[in-house]
């Protein structure tokens, strides 16, 4: 998949969690992809979707983050690093599952190849859905919206005044 649809996976599905962390799951959500360039960088080139991309480091690394600190920054790296995992194991060539393993691992059949409209379609879908579910859920118990302001909210509550309301009511990010 391309890094635009890693970074709006990533960092959509972390924002019904913890919005805070957002931007560290979108830097964990391109993270496989630029430990290849460090890697090539030091001396020590790897094929791409090879070491960096295997399934089972990056579910180990979540469960031991999130065992220490459950919505902590290495948990939002972990998971932004996984859902890129995820998203490349629906294309063609897939992930490998692990380093000791030469079996890959593919979703729905690995029937997408990187940059095809259902790559596009998938991450919009993703994004759209949690931003359903945070509109429904999340906006009513944090009073944040990371996807959307309420600017009639801010309105009521004193934070902004008439003018500002009428400059941004119809802007949504």
């Amino acid at each position: 998949m391309k890094w635009i649809n890693h970074v709006a996976i990533g960092g959509a599905t972390t924002a019904l969690i913890n919005p805070a962390l957002v931007p560290v799951a979108m830097l964990g959500a391109t993270a496989p992809d630029w430990m290849e360039w460090i890697a090539k960088g030091i001396g020590r080139p790897v094929k791409h979707r090879g070491p960096t991309h295997y399934l089972a480091v990056w579910l180990v690394a979540l469960l031991a983050a999130w065992i220490l600190e459950p919505t902590g920054v290495l948990a939002a790296f972990a998971w932004g690093g996984l859902t890129h995992i995820i998203c490349d194991a629906m294309t063609v060539s897939g992930v490998p599952f692990s380093p000791y393993s030469d079996r890959r691992f593919h979703l729905f059949g690995g029937r997408f190849r990187t940059g095809d409209p259902a790559e596009y379609a998938i991450s919009f879908g993703v994004v759209a859905a949690c931003v359903g579910v945070f509109m429904m859920i999340g906006s009513a118990s944090s009073g944040w919206y990371p996807f959307f302001y309420d600017w009639h909210g801010l309105y009521n509550q004193g934070v902004i005044d008439g003018s500002e309301w009428r400059a941004n009511r119809f802007r949504f990010f």
